[in-house]
């Protein structure tokens, strides 16, 4: 008896290891690092720094569907490269990881978010643009993506944007590429609160394409080859992700992007891709012109 007792034991845990194996391989349950954290940071008194310094925490939006950008992981926590950036800045504040509250911001909501100081700063696949910096800051960009098209494995009509005349496609309610594809080239827009919410549209044939930045489909890409594809390796567009902050606020402005430049001198900024974006993205970004204004 006690020998098919220990038998058992062993195979229970032989079978636990390989669950955990298994969950690794498939993504991981957990945040991928743990930057080191800046000890007692000194700032100026009443700046943003300060404040979010010595309340030893910050609140930062990011996606919470967006594969190897910001996506919650098997145990409830976003990963991604959008957020080791955040991670990344918060250390630099003397915030620990596991002292960020992170809250889901989609396309419609990022704005409003920060306006109504519901987050400190938004990392978030947040394409700068003229109409959003009327009401938001923006530091950054720390990476540049560009819009594409994603179709079904066997489509075969759609390669380039021209081809979305007059059909049905899906992207998200208040975001540049939804609004690129209508005015520019002409598509019949089926929006959504979400890329994620477009996939089964998508699979069903009830839309044509799904359109967002390349680096997003190359996510969805990359989880069901066998499903989906690009539409073209080429871009349409030049979307330059900035961290989205409350506008008036330069002086926090300008300290996150000095911290950007440092990561990308110090290779942070390049591990932080490798770790996350680049397992499938392979060419390696260089981080773009800040926005110094």
């Amino acid at each position: 008896m006690k020998a098919f007792l220990s038998r058992r034991k062993s195979l229970l845990v032989a079978a636990s290891a390989a669950l955990a194996l298994s969950l690794s391989a498939c993504g991981g349950g957990s945040s991928t690092s743990n930057p080191p954290v800046a000890e007692k940071p000194s700032f100026a008194a009443d700046t943003t720094m300060a404040k979010l310094s010595s309340a030893g925490k910050i609140t930062i939006g990011t996606k919470f569907d967006q594969p190897l950008f910001g996506q919650k992981g098997l145990d409830g926590k976003p990963i991604g490269f959008d957020v080791e950036i955040g991670k990344l800045i918060a250390a630099k504040l003397g915030i620990a990881a596991d002292k960020i509250e992170w809250v889901e911001t989609v396309s419609a909501n990022r704005e409003p978010f920060i306006q109504q100081g519901r987050v400190d700063i938004i990392v978030a696949t947040y394409t700068i643009n003229d109409k959003r910096k009327e009401v938001v800051g923006f530091a950054g960009p720390y990476y540049e993506a560009g819009q594409a098209l994603m179709v079904n494995k066997d489509n075969t009509s759609i390669t380039k944007p021209e081809d979305v005349k007059g059909k049905n496609v899906c992207s998200v309610t208040g975001s540049t590429p939804a609004a690129t594809i209508v005015e520019k080239y002409g598509a019949i827009l089926v929006p959504a609160a979400t890329y994620s919410a477009c996939l089964e549209p998508l699979r069903n044939k009830q839309v044509e394409a799904i359109t967002t930045d390349n680096v997003i489909l190359a996510g969805f890409v990359d989880k069901e080859p066998g499903a989906f594809k690009l539409a073209s390796e080429q871009t349409f567009t030049k979307e330059p992700y900035g961290i989205g902050l409350k506008k008036e606020d330069t002086v926090f402005r300008n300290w996150i992007n000095d911290q950007l430049e440092a990561f990308a001198k110090d290779g942070t900024y390049k591990k932080a891709w490798e770790a996350t974006a680049g397992s499938v993205i392979k060419t390696a970004p260089e981080l773009p012109a800040l926005n110094r204004y």
